[in-house]
Order: structure tokens, then sequence, then C-alpha cells
């Protein structure tokens, strides 16, 4: 019986040798306890959350969600260290239909280079295409928008357009946005917390470093 089995259900060698094919291409992502070493990332410039994300920072040619209850929690300051090194890069990076005009004094006092940084007004709507048109252009170092109410295919389509020009893309949302499902690589939550911000990691390709917290704190 054991013998009759073995050879109806073990894989033929040549079926094996493709599937190992298959595999060994790059564009194959396969889960395992070193796929952290595997994510190409830029650091994020806060010690703590990047010794917990995979690669040690942003995800690179990918989207990351941040997620808060209202504006000014420190949203930005969590992005600006990463943004400053992007400049200095003589990188681009635009802020695509923010809720604020961005203070150019505030900006350079953070590190940014102001003649990198680029700001687009445009409607909901046109905020989505344009987004991901930077993105995809492979010019930016960083896109940064405001699309409250994007659906999962807007948020896909900005995925790929991240992906398609290797750039990071930061997308700021609500936080009840929390509960709808997205293919961001990486979603954060901000929590005012006092006089600094918790961060809780909601989702994260790649494995997280173990014995590492998801929620950690900085001040904004």
């Amino acid at each position: 019986m054991s013998t009759v089995a073995s050879s109806v259900f073990a894989a033929p060698p040549v079926a094996s040798a493709q599937l190992q094919a298959v595999l060994q291409h790059p564009g194959v992502w396969r889960r395992s306890a070193s796929a952290s070493n595997h994510v190409r990332a830029h650091a994020t410039g806060t010690a703590e959350l990047d010794a917990v994300l995979p690669g040690g920072g942003w995800p690179c040619g990918a989207l990351t969600e941040i997620l808060f209850d209202g504006d000014g929690v420190g949203e930005l300051a969590l992005v600006m260290p990463a943004l400053a090194q992007l400049t200095h890069r003589q990188q681009r990076i635009v802020f695509v239909a923010p809720p604020h005009i961005p203070y150019a004094p505030a900006l350079a006092a953070q590190g940014l280079d102001l003649r990198y940084a680029v700001q687009i007004e445009a409607s909901a709507t046109q905020g989505a295409w344009s987004a991901e048109q930077c993105l995809r252009s492979g010019a930016c170092g960083a896109v940064l928008s405001w699309h409250g109410d994007a659906d999962y295919t807007q948020l896909r389509r900005l995925q790929l357009a991240a992906e398609s020009g290797d750039a990071l893309s930061f997308l700021f949302r609500p936080a009840r946005a929390a509960s709808k499902p997205s293919p961001a690589a990486l979603r954060l939550r901000l929590h005012a917390d006092g006089d600094q911000v918790a961060i809780e990691i909601l989702k994260c390709r790649g494995n997280l470093e173990r014995q590492r917290p998801t929620r950690l704190r900085y001040r904004a």
C-alpha cells in the first residue's frame, strides 16, 4: 500500500524541476524566517521603528498608509527625516492635495532642500490620478497624498505605480480606514499620547523582527 501511495502522489522529476525553476524566479516571493532580509527599505529616522520594520525602514517601491484621528498628530514629522535625506540626494518629493499648504520655513527647518519639494493642488479625483502619475514617472523619490475615501482599486493602482517608479508612497488617511482592506505594504496607525505619539503597526509585508513590539512611541 505504501509503495503504491508514494508512486501515485510523488511529484514526477520533471514537474519538480519545473516547480523549482518557477520558485527561483525573482518575481516570486517566498515567506521565510529570513524574509525581512530581502525587503529594500529607506531608514525612517526613528531608531525604534527601524529596528522593527523589515529591511530597517520604509519599504521602497511600495505604498505605506499612515492612519490618524486628526490632523497635526505628528503624521508629517514621522516621515520628515526620510524626506530630508531624499532631497539631499537631489530626489524630488511631491505633496499631492495636502489639506493644508506646506509651510516652507518649517520644511526647511526639518532639513528639506526646498528646491526638490513640489506641491500639487488637485481635487480628490485628480489627486489620486496625479499621485499615481508622479509615482509611475520614476522622477520622484517620494510622493505624499491625502485620499481619505480611496477605494481598494485606487490603492492598488498607487501600490503598482510605486513599484513601477521605485518610489516611496505615503498615503495619509483617517483612522476609520483601518477596518477596510488595503494592498499597502505597510499600514501604521498613530495615536496622540501626551507629548508623544504612539505608533501601532497594523500590517507589514515581510517578517517583523522577533521579540520586538508592534506599538512604539516617538516625540513629534
